[in-house]
């Protein structure tokens, strides 16, 4: 079965074409890897996948289901969620509140300013299970701002694994990060279960390799190889959008 299907995904910003033709079909369970260098449209892909953006021509399926004009609160609830590039958190709250305001998008409650979130139990536990998972449920009550750049990136991985997606796309998870910070989160990785499909945009390629069934690689907004992780690095197309030979 298909966890995602991205058919044909076009999008262009005045004379810029910045995904052209993408098609990209993911099974339940892949771990996928998308590469490229700087401006191969990597993350306008994400951002399209998840509804930030509109496509300008072709479609988008989420486990069987048409997504292209969802919002993106609706993909959300279907089974998607997401990291970014550039972490955007709430220094001055703690950890756990960080993660229970991630829930709040999938809960009837939504956000209220005049909510208690320190009465909703509910998702409170939950936010707790997400931060056991990532290692960091010691440290729930600390605020963000006290807390490491790769502390940080478990936060969000949490955020994304408390709504307990069907579908993961995390955008660079390994960027900034030091070596004992990489391996932690790639110990993380490794522990989500396979019914997760995980998609990962990642530079670091000894560390992502590792990590992906497949892989695909972006140079100008197009697929330019995609396979294996032998068939790709072997692929004279690859050394030449990396290395220009």
């Amino acid at each position: 079965m298909t966890a995602l299907a991205v058919t044909s995904l076009s999008k262009a910003f005045g004379g810029l074409r910045v995904t052209a033709g993408v098609n990209l079909h993911i099974a339940v369970g892949e771990r996928r890897l998308i590469i490229g260098p700087n401006g191969a449209g990597k993350t306008t892909l994400f951002n399209l996948i998840t509804g930030e953006i509109a496509p300008d021509s072709g479609s988008i399926e989420l486990m069987g289901r048409d997504i292209t004009r969802a919002a993106c609160r609706r993909r959300a609830h279907l089974g998607m969620a997401r990291t970014y590039q550039i972490i955007t958190l709430f220094p001055h709250d703690t950890i756990l509140r960080n993660v229970t305001l991630a829930l709040l998008g999938l809960s009837p409650l939504r956000w209220n300013a005049f909510l208690d979130l320190d009465r909703q139990q509910h998702l409170m536990d939950r936010a707790r299970e997400a931060l056991t998972r990532v290692g960091l449920e010691a440290i729930a009550e600390r605020p963000l701002a006290q807390t490491s750049y790769g502390e940080r990136r478990r936060v969000e991985i949490a955020m994304a694994l408390a709504q307990n997606p069907k579908v993961l796309l995390l955008d660079e998870p390994f960027a900034g990060l030091s070596i004992d910070e990489r391996r932690d989160v790639q110990k993380l990785l490794a522990a989500i279960p396979r019914d997760v499909t995980i998609v990962m945009i990642e530079h670091n390629m000894d560390v992502a390799l590792d990590f992906a069934d497949r892989i695909t690689l972006l140079h100008f907004g197009e697929v330019i190889v995609e396979g294996t992780r032998g068939e790709v690095v072997a692929d004279p197309r690859t050394r030449e959008v990396y290395l220009g030979s």
